[in-house]
């Protein structure tokens, strides 16, 4: 395992290298999502070809791509790799983990029924969903899709355990065009827990408009970020700007519009992510507008990232840009909440540029930029490997609660043999402004399973839970600063939970059984 050389651009390094994992490849692997487990694991997901060998040679299992995922422990060892094959090409785009513990996959299928697909095609690409559990193993699967091509792109859990599943959909024959709106249209799909579908909701107006995210909203709706080359028409009702516009849609939890707003200027701007703060939404993506339309930030050089800060109904608080010259690529955006959730105290955006004419020494590098609440630059870095590769492209970023972040991306020598590059960096600036408690269990009250979350740093802890009359039931040592507790045999009642590091540190708190 390499170690990483850190760019700084304030000169002193607040970073430390945690762990790196490489995830080898000779084919082009697709990374689309890191998913963070609620015990604070790692699942990453992402399309590959897969070859099994047999006997002294090495046969492709079907004609394409599968769905790979592969899950990392908190130390960034493997804890198990799954793939999910049909006949043909199958690319998953979006994950989401579960309240319950596992996994909801969505991604695009080619495929018939065969091998690992249970459904056949229901005609061009369709929607293939998969649940999952925390090992891997396959729940339940559903195939939806119809006589166009349907896409999958986001997928969300909702507060009734339900999801929402979104994608594109393109109507292109004569005998579909009354279906559609435009060129390309948004597909929006309401399941329930068991995946029964609900709803169907198709949005667009009359030219292009793709889905690049969606995020839960606490209503138990959502809300969609949708890249629109469309002028007002077929569901939509307000005009783009420009060339591209950033296009926000909220739902409400019965599938239907709730608003839509419209961001962008004269150029092109394309929207790539979304956050949920304290007084709204935050929408990111990029930008070749100058100061037009309701864009009131200009750009400085090739493509800039575009943020704007918007309220629960969708009207601007503020917006800024920010440039790493070239072209500046925005893949992902957490938010840094106070330990009350009332507050927002920062924002972490993570990238990476392009090169556009003039190569930078810093092109093709994963970067990092760090804001206050209001949008504010505190600090940017750049996350380089110990070689210099071809092409670094990041595609997800997350920030844990005890102030470490992790990267997912790829990193090729070469064109079509794209590795995938996983760093887990711990940070000093950012550790200081997280609000952290000595022990933390969650969710309490509690039924099945209780996550206790230790504050201090140790190399080892021991986690002891006592019933009220101080009878210790379970005792656990281990190296993870969030542990899972079986709680199932339990009675309903108080109990204690106490744990100890190895430096002697204690703290405990009160587990209430339902």
């Amino acid at each position: 395992m390499s170690a990483l050389l850190l760019c700084i651009s304030l000169g002193i390094s607040a970073q430390e290298v945690i762990w790196q994992k490489d995830i080898k490849s000779s084919t082009q692997d697709f990374l689309s999502k890191m998913t963070t487990t609620v015990d604070q694991q790692y699942l990453i997901t992402g399309s590959s070809i897969q070859a099994r060998s047999i006997g002294s040679g090495t046969v492709k299992q079907n004609n394409g791509y599968d769905f790979h995922l592969v899950k990392l422990n908190q130390q960034g060892e493997e804890v198990w790799e799954k793939y999910f094959s049909g006949k043909n090409h199958d690319f998953l785009s979006a994950t989401v983990n579960t309240q319950e513990g596992g996994f909801l996959l969505a991604g695009t299928s080619y495929s018939g029924k065969g091998l690992d697909k249970k459904d056949e095609s229901k005609g061009g690409s369709d929607f293939w969903l998969i649940r999952i559990n925390e090992f891997g193993d396959e729940l339940w699967q559903k195939t939806i899709g119809s006589a166009a091509d349907e896409e999958a792109r986001a997928v969300i859990q909702t507060t009734d355990l339900g999801f929402f599943v979104a994608g594109n959909v393109n109507f292109g024959s004569a005998q579909l065009a009354d279906k559609g709106y435009g060129s390309k249209d948004v597909l929006v799909i309401r399941l329930d827990k068991s995946g029964k579908e609900i709803s169907q909701l198709v949005l667009g107006g009359r030219g292009l408009d793709e889905v690049e995210k969606m995020i839960p909203t606490i209503d138990g709706g959502a809300l969609l970020g949708i890249y629109s080359r469309s002028s007002a028409g077929g569901s939509k009702k307000s005009e783009n700007y420009g060339e591209g516009d950033y296009y926000l849609v909220k739902l409400t939890k019965d599938n239907k519009v709730e608003w839509e707003k419209n961001f962008g200027g004269k150029g092109d701007d394309h929207l790539r992510t979304l956050a949920m703060t304290s007084t709204g939404y935050l929408i990111g993506g990029e930008s070749r507008s100058d100061i037009s339309g309701n864009k009131t930030v200009g750009i400085e050089e090739g493509t800039d990232l575009w943020l704007i800060s918007v309220n629960t109904r969708g009207e601007e608080i503020w917006q800024k840009s920010y440039s790493f010259k070239n072209r500046d690529v925005l893949m992902g955006m957490s938010v840094l909440h106070a330990s009350d959730d009332k507050s927002t105290k920062g924002i972490l955006l993570g990238g990476y540029t392009q090169a556009e004419g003039r190569i930078e020494a810093d092109d093709e590098k994963f970067w990092m930029l760090y804001l206050d609440q209001n949008g504010n630059e505190q600090w940017r870095k750049h996350v380089k490997g110990e070689s210099s590769k071809r092409e670094e492209r990041l595609s997800d970023i997350k920030l844990n609660r005890d102030g470490s972040i992790i990267l997912a991306g790829t990193s090729a020598e070469e064109l079509g043999k794209e590795n995938w590059k996983i760093v887990k960096l711990g940070d000093k600036q950012i550790d200081q402004l997280i609000e952290k408690q000595d022990i933390r269990i969650y969710p309490n009250p509690v039924s099945d399973y209780a996550y206790v979350e230790v504050g201090f740093d140790f190399k080892e802890v021991e986690i002891v839970m006592y019933d009220m009359g101080g009878r210790q039931l379970q005792s656990i040592k281990t190296k993870n600063k969030v542990t899972k507790l079986n709680t199932q045999p339990l009675i309903q009642g108080a109990y204690l939970v106490s744990v100890k590091t190895d430096s002697g540190k204690t703290a405990s708190a009160k587990l209430i059984k339902k």
